[in-house]
Parts: structure tokens; C-alpha cells; sequence
């Protein structure tokens, strides 16, 4: 059965916001996931939390469970690519997975000229070095896609994006591990546009996350979730290209387009209040993106996260 607005109101006064599991080690707090350490095992829970433009906003529902179960799927699909970190998930919103040590950087690739490469584009600015020719339309295909790295920002703090020679020239990564991280990204991309491509959607662009474990190369942190990157129906792309509209998303660019359309926000002062409303229909578009991209329904239960997810990690001996 389609997941309702009615259902999705109804874990508004649930949703999970923090967590609090002391035993399963030193924590540290990102914009969405809480990470604890013990050793060399990370165990990562994916909150409710929703951040857009450097800011944590609020909680939508099911987002903790939609986005790590999605991150699942596509760890188990790309795993033939690059190795990731991934050991179990005890729960739907959560990761037990080995510690690798994180390169500073972020490994973003695109295959479509929009969001804030278009902004910079129209503004004339090429904060990557790229290059690109002039006349291109928003929302055009790249005839390859192209990595676009930036550095990893504190909360609050923006990232800063960067060329391919300044991460070298900064000694952000070793020139063998850009060039085997680039190639894994690339790697990756390929398979996501290949699995988005068959259930009627673009994989539009997406960020990476590598680290070593030794001299291993893996993917951490998450993959191919509508937090991450951005997918597009394929349906109409080209009508809707031509006519110069917007394309359907179902990812969080539903919610930038909307805070800087409706609230003038993207990014500096004070971040507006999100509307219950707004949540819900927001909650939608990861439920649509999760549900077209696996093939699978989302069968949501309504209670408390924190109770569930505490009763998970008693099961598998975690706490």
C-alpha cells in the first residue's frame, strides 16, 4: 500500500533527532548521522535530522530509515567497484562498519550541469577550474561526468570547492590516492546511472566519501541517497530541458529550491522554521526516491525510533 500523508503526520512527534548510547563509545555528531567509536568498529546511526546548505533544519519522518536502508542497497550493488566499510545493519537505521582513516575531501561527480555549478556557471564563476564552454543550458548532460572535489566543512560551515591540482598542491590526499579515489567515484557513478537508468530515473550527481583501512581503498560514510546526490525522472527530461523547466526531483533539492523560493534562504543568517506540511511532503520524496530506485515498498512503522533502535542493538549484542 502507498505510504500516506496521514502515516507520515503521524511520526512527526516521533522522529529521531539525537541519540544517546553511551556504550557503544565515543560519539561524534555530523549533520545527520551520530557515529560512535570503539576501537576499530564505528557504529553509525542515521537520524531524522535534515540539513540543506551547511544548516541542520529539522526532522522529517522515516528519513533515517529510508536513507540507511538505501545506503545498504547500494553498498551490496557497488561492492564489485570498490570495497566499503560496511560489517552489519542491526537495524534500519543503522551501520556497524570498520574505521577507516577519511581523506579531507569529498568527492563530488556530475553529470549535469545544475544546482551549484549552474549558479556558479551563470555567475561566471569556475571555482573548479573547469572550464566550461559558454551557452550551456541548465540542466544539460556533461558528455562525460566530471569530479568536482570540496573540503569537508565543520557544521555550520560551508565546504569550499576545489580544483583537481589544488588537492594535490594542498596535500589533501597523496597523488596515488586521488588518482584511485577519482577512478572509484567514477567507477561508482556508472553503476548508479546504470541501476537509475533502469527504474526510469537520472542520476544526476552525487557525493563520495573514501578512507584507508591500511592501504585499502573503501567508500564510507553513505551512498547514492537522495542526500547525497540528485536523481531526476527520466520521463520528459528532454521536453522539460528545451522548454527551460524545472526538472522532477526526488531528492533534497526539493527543499533548497524551496527555502531560497519561499523563505530567500540559501545559507547565510538564520535558518527559517520548516512548515509540518513542507516536512511531509518532503518525507514523501525520499519515500518516492527509495521505493522507485529499489523496486521495494517502504513498509513504515509508526512508534519511537530511539526504543526500536535500542532493542536492536541489545539484540545484536552492541550495548
Amino acid at each position: 500500500m502507498p505510504v500516506t500523508d496521514q502515516t507520515l503526520s503521524q511520526q512527526l512527534g516521533h522522529t529521531l533527532s539525537r541519540t544517546d548510547f553511551p556504550a557503544l563509545g565515543e560519539k561524534y555528531q555530523g549533520k545527520v548521522r551520530d557515529t560512535y567509536r570503539q576501537g576499530d568498529r564505528l557504529v553509525l546511526i542515521t537520524t531524522d535530522r535534515l540539513s540543506a546548505f551547511d544548516h541542520v533544519l529539522t526532522t522529517l519522518p522515516f528519513k533515517g530509515d529510508l536513507l540507511n536502508t538505501l545506503a545498504s542497497f547500494w553498498f551490496k550493488k557497488t561492492a564489485h567497484v570498490v570495497k566499503n566499510h560496511v560489517i552489519d545493519t542491526p537495524d534500519p537505521c543503522v551501520t556497524v562498519a570498520r574505521r577507516a582513516a577519511p581523506f579531507a575531501i569529498e568527492f563530488v561527480v556530475r553529470g549535469y550541469l545544475t544546482g551549484s555549478l549552474w549558479r556558479d556557471y551563470e555567475a561566471g564563476r569556475d571555482p573548479y577550474g573547469l572550464k566550461l564552454p559558454s551557452g550551456l543550458k541548465r540542466d544539460s548532460k556533461f558528455p562525460t561526468p566530471i569530479l568536482t572535489p570540496s573540503t569537508k566543512a565543520p557544521i555550520g560551515q560551508h565546504d569550499e570547492p576545489l580544483s583537481e591540482s589544488q588537492v594535490v598542491e594542498r596535500q589533501l590526499v597523496s597523488p596515488r590516492d586521488w588518482q584511485r579515489a577519482k577512478e572509484a567515484a567514477l567507477g561508482l557513478f556508472s553503476e548508479g546511472t546504470k541501476q537509475a537508468g533502469a527504474q526510469g530515473l537520472i542520476f544526476v550527481d552525487t557525493k563520495y566519501e573514501f578512507g584507508l583501512i591500511g592501504d585499502e581503498l573503501v567508500v564510507i560514510d553513505e551512498m547514492h541517497t537522495p542526500d547525497s546526490s540528485r536523481f531526476w525522472k527520466a520521463q520528459g527530461y528532454e521536453e522539460r530541458l528545451a522548454k527551460g523547466e524545472s526538472q522532477v526531483m526526488l531528492d533534497k533539492e526539493n527543499l533548497r529550491q524551496w527555502l531560497i523560493a519561499e523563505r530567500g534562504f540559501s545559507g547565510q543568517g538564520t535558518p527559517p522554521a520548516i512548515p509540518d506540511d513542507v516536512r511531509v511532503s518532503l518525507s514523501q520524496k525520499y519515500v518516492a526516491a527509495y521505493e522507485t530506485i529499489t523496486g521495494t515498498a517502504f513498509a513504515p512503522q509508526i512508534g519511537n525510533v530511539a526504543a526500536r533502535i535500542e532493542k536492536n542493538l541489545k539484540a545484536a549484542k552492541l550495548i
